[in-house]
């Protein structure tokens, strides 16, 4: 039998990368071909010696020393990798570790790395929606990625249904209506949502792995379906079941409730950015979802995944 293949798997404990891990450590088709090695940003050594015993795990912080980058990647065939815009909420230090983690994976002549990218919002919108960092920065680095040349595709994860129940849903404030759950968002309720549930990352990377000279080059969209805030809120309903409502949460209201929660002004404005993504030039710029379920075999999850 020859030798497995070695995947690295950069946020190997989030909500990515942990999914990535789980689906090379379990999956019928990768599981006797691939090994894993996990790199994570910060997580207690308890987590570590409770980790499965095929992963190799490593909890130095390394994005920021490219040295330190291909060490990770010593012997890896393919690479995984996911920064974490939010962690810091600067954009110019995500590019540099994105800039790193492409150029370590040049010098350690990696066969086939996976960018977790999204678009570039400003360029999109022809600078109408210029705040959307966390978009913009990983654009870059694509970009970058590109320009090496090296054997390369680009994971574009859509919307998280994760943020749903509990999160963007909220309970009614209102004593005479207590049973009653709101989906406020700041947009249309006809706007198209690309739904996407950060546990299904594995089945994706799975696809590409197993299709790389079809996706090389490529961006691979990671949505199980566009949903509008009607149909969300129709499937809500079905599934939970209670009384529910969409409507369109005004600019200032959707604002301070993000700086009411403790994020700054300027992370508010990228928000609300985002969101408008969606309704004025679409989140995937209007980009079909057929071509990335064509090469997924296992269905991605819709709402009732995430319940």
């Amino acid at each position: 039998m020859t030798d497995k293949k070695l995947i690295t798997v950069f946020g190997a404990t989030g909500n990515q990368g942990g999914s990535v891990v789980q689906t090379f450590l379990h999956d019928a088709k990768l599981k006797n071909e691939w090994s894993v090695r996990g790199v994570t940003r910060d997580v207690p050594r308890t987590h570590l010696r409770s980790s499965p015993p095929k992963v190799s795990m490593s909890s130095r912080p390394i994005l920021n020393d490219k040295a330190s980058i291909v060490e990770a990647l010593k012997g890896a065939y393919a690479v995984f990798a996911v920064t974490n815009y939010w962690e810091k909420m600067d954009d110019k230090l995500e590019v540099q570790q994105g800039k790193n983690l492409a150029d370590a994976a040049k010098e350690a002549d990696v066969k086939f790395l996976i960018w977790s990218s999204l678009y570039n919002v400003n360029k999109l919108s022809k600078g109408a929606l210029p705040h959307v960092y966390n978009f913009d920065s990983k654009a870059t680095v694509e970009e970058y990625i590109r320009e090496l040349g090296i054997p390369a595709a680009f994971f574009m994860p859509g919307f998280y249904m994760s943020n749903l129940p509990g999160g963007d849903f909220r309970k009614s404030s209102d004593d005479n209506d207590d049973d009653t759950w709101n989906l406020g968002l700041p947009f249309p309720s006809k706007t198209q949502i690309p739904m996407y549930h950060p546990g299904d990352t594995g089945k994706y990377i799975k696809a590409m792995v197993l299709h790389q000279d079809a996706v090389l080059r490529q961006r691979f969209l990671a949505a199980t379906a566009y949903m509008t805030g009607d149909e969300i809120v129709a499937d809500f309903r079905e599934l939970f079941p209670t009384k529910a409502r969409y409507f369109e949460l005004p600019k200032d209201a959707y604002l301070a409730a993000l700086t009411g929660a403790g994020l700054p002004d300027f992370g508010a404005e990228e928000l609300y950015e985002n969101m408008r993504l969606m309704s004025d030039f679409s989140y995937y710029g209007g980009d079909s979802l057929d071509w990335t379920h064509g090469l997924v075999e296992d269905p991605p999850d819709d709402l009732e995944g995430v319940r």
